[in-house]
């Protein structure tokens, strides 16, 4: 493990925090008018889910957690696992639908970069491209006229999430996807 000012803690790394990897969501360095300077960090126990907030002065001298991370394909979910497999020895991991989340409603099937981070040999996290390729699998029709809203209808995509997209949307279109915020991009070029 290396060590690093608390200054350079990035959104994104893994630190070691109460004797447990968290995982840093975000940061925001303060330097406040009278005081020393700080890095306000918000992070989440990789273990039990646990979300915390935690000023670190400038100068704390921070843990970096060494974590490994493998390119796998996604093969299929169930009630409690989501299974993945290393295309390169074709091993399988079955990984807890918490530790996946709410990302396993951009999980679709084909030629997806997907990375499963690793600490201990244990899956601790799940990364996904930006955007994802997903078809629609269910939109309403727009009405003629109908301004009445802002423009958006939730359509149902083929994982079952639900997006709001442009009227103009229909059933079987297939459209990219922002995995950070859930919301429709663009329709995707074929």
């Amino acid at each position: 493990m290396s060590v690093i000012k608390a200054g350079n803690i990035k959104k994104g790394s893994y630190i070691l925090y109460n004797n447990a990897p968290q995982y840093v969501m975000k940061t925001q360095f303060v330097s406040p008018g009278k005081g020393s300077a700080f890095t306000r960090t918000k992070m989440r126990n990789v273990f039990n889910g646990a979300v915390l907030e935690f000023n670190f002065k400038s100068h704390d001298a921070i843990e970096e957690v060494e974590v490994e991370s493998r390119e796998v394909q996604f093969l299929y979910s169930d009630t409690s696992d989501v299974v993945f497999m290393d295309p390169r020895t074709y091993e399988q991991f079955a990984v807890p639908s918490a530790v996946v989340g709410d990302k396993v409603g951009f999980l679709v099937q084909g030629d997806m970069k997907i990375f499963l981070t690793f600490y201990q040999e244990k899956v601790i996290g799940v990364g996904l491209p930006p955007k994802v390729k997903m078809v629609v699998k269910e939109a309403q029709d727009a009405v003629a006229g109908d301004r009445q809203t802002s423009g958006k209808k939730p359509v149902t995509m083929e994982t079952g999430i639900t997006v709001y997209a442009p009227l103009f949307v229909k059933t079987g279109e297939t459209l990219l996807i922002d995995t950070e915020t859930g919301e429709y991009v663009s329709r995707a070029n074929s």
